[in-house]
């Protein structure tokens, strides 16, 4: 979905009926204030068709047995940059941490591997646990660890 101050654009399967008040739910949503960076995962309803239509959803990361947690960076103006972990199952379980100092400049890479380093520390990982992250230089750098 991408929303502008004047617009609003989703793409839904051909065969799927979207109802004006499903519509309406998703403009509220779209148009609400607050920290992008929340996250708060709801298994029932219109979310749980989002997050199964999603990548990590399509590949049957829902039905996983283990520990499911997800990292990102924020790099906010000024080079001030943060990192976090959440761990999708006990959302209470979570943390967030400067990174770097603005003089240095800003980066994508040091924050996301950052996030991953904050999962890893704070997860008390007994069985398997997948990590969700969209930064190619963290799947790198762990695939590279793996050999």
């Amino acid at each position: 979905m991408a929303v502008s101050a004047n617009h609003a654009s989703c793409w839904v399967h051909k065969d799927l009926t979207v109802t004006t008040k499903q519509i309406q739910a998703l403009l509220t949503a779209a148009r609400a204030s607050g920290g992008k960076h929340e996250c708060q995962v709801q298994m029932t309803g219109i979310e749980r068709e989002y997050w199964m239509g999603i990548e990590i959803g399509r590949l049957g990361g829902d039905g996983f047995r283990g520990t499911v947690t997800a990292g990102d960076e924020s790099n906010q103006k000024g080079g001030k940059m943060g990192a976090g972990y959440v761990n999708l199952r006990i959302q209470s379980k979570r943390q967030q941490r400067k990174v770097g100092r603005e003089e240095e400049g800003s980066s994508s890479n040091r924050p996301e591997l950052a996030a991953f380093v904050l999962a890893l520390r704070g997860t008390l990982v007994t069985k398997l646990m997948l990590y969700l992250c969209d930064n190619q230089a963290l799947l790198k750098a762990v695939k590279k660890m793996g050999r």
